[in-house]
């Protein structure tokens, strides 16, 4: 009888005990970024610097990617396992700062505006995340002058105040513009002199760059229409114009001429990698990611799946992540740039929906923004 009482009271008290819980699953995408950041801490430089094709080296818009990479995943300076890659990386990107303001490695010549747009969002976006107040102000020097160096380079033309290659254009193209406009974007929510109208002028550049005849956006006002232009584009109105152009007709007419160019319904292109191919894949890839994910609602929840396909399935149609944790190139510009480059992009498309990068981020939750 007693054995039969302490039988059932362990029953009891093996009943009362909480199951251990089971770790929430995973998704595929979450360990391929995991691989990524681990491929690319292990790629980083001694001076804190990523390489890449331009110029030989040691890169500081590439870097500057790398940053906003760990940064886009979640990882930040003063903590965990990729504190101090972080750090480095914004020291080195620092160091190359010109006194005119402009940050650009010796390898971009006709590109200088490219390299100087990413590295002045990076400084924006790792400012108020950067543990040692006084070196925030240091970096806060910085971008001040990185910003007026945007400012200053700004196209004077009529109906073209964007920017170009060189900080002394005669015209624009939305490639160089949008990394202008998200610098600007980011330094203004921080708290830097980022003039109304200079924002504007960007602004009604972008708009008459708009092809009315497939919704798309082109590369400059009256040259070849894009799926990386129609990203970069999209996602410059969304972040500076969004209670007029978010759900606007011009909005969802984008998204879908993306929808149709990646389904082979507009550009013939199929499901798959064609798309992209010869409009420079991983620039293309990152810019419709952020377009897509601040569209929101049909348009989002397809390109995710689509996005997740490209860059993760093994389908020979597809580019999937390398077993070493990279992605390598397949258009021409990718191949320049290198691993760090593509693999820093595929990261940054992939982790968009995490919103740790305050430039990407938007209000709503994805189901409130329909995209209908």
């Amino acid at each position: 009888m007693l054995h039969r009482c302490l039988l059932a009271a362990v029953a009891v008290a093996v009943l009362a005990v909480p199951a251990r819980a089971e770790p929430p699953k995973r998704e595929m995408f979450e360990a391929a970024v995991d691989k990524a950041l681990a491929r690319l801490k292990d790629n980083q430089n001694a001076d804190g610097s990523w390489n890449s094709g331009f110029g030989g080296g040691h890169d500081p818009a590439v870097s500057a990617l790398c940053v906003m990479a760990f940064l886009s995943a979640g990882h930040v300076p003063g903590e965990g396992p990729y504190a101090e890659a972080i750090e480095r990386g914004v020291r080195f990107v620092v160091s190359q700062q010109q006194r005119n303001g402009v940050i650009a490695g010796g390898g971009f010549g006709n590109s200088m505006m490219y390299s100087h747009g990413i590295c002045t969002l990076m400084l924006a976006e790792i400012i108020g995340l950067w543990p040692d107040r006084r070196e925030a102000d240091h970096l806060r020097q910085r971008l001040v002058g990185a910003v007026q160096f945007i400012r200053a380079a700004q196209c004077r033309t009529p109906g073209q105040q964007g920017w170009r290659y060189t900080p002394q254009p005669r015209d624009s193209d939305m490639s160089v513009t949008a990394w202008q406009v998200m610098a600007l974007r980011a330094a203004k929510n921080v708290g830097c002199d980022v003039p109304t109208d200079v924002i504007d002028r960007a602004v009604e550049y972008v708009k008459n760059s708009r092809d009315p005849r497939t919704g798309g956006y082109r590369y400059t006002r009256y040259g070849n229409t894009t799926l990386a232009c129609t990203g970069a584009s999209v996602l410059s109105l969304e972040l500076t114009a969004t209670k007029e152009y978010h759900g606007s007709e011009e909005s969802l007419n984008a998204a879908q001429y993306i929808t149709d160019s990646l389904t082979g319904q507009g550009g013939g292109f199929g499901r798959g990698r064609g798309g992209f191919a010869f409009q420079h894949f991983f620039y293309g890839v990152y810019y419709t990611s952020q377009a897509m994910f601040q569209i929101g609602g049909k348009y989002w929840k397809w390109y995710r799946e689509y996005l997740h396909w490209l860059l993760l399935s093994p389908d020979p149609n597809a580019h999937a992540q390398r077993p070493g944790g990279f992605w390598d190139g397949v258009s021409g510009d990718d191949q320049m740039a290198g691993v760090n480059y593509c693999t820093a992009m595929a990261v940054l498309a992939l982790t968009v929906e995490y919103r740790f990068l305050p430039i990407y981020q938007r209000g709503e939750e994805p189901e409130e923004r329909e995209g209908k």
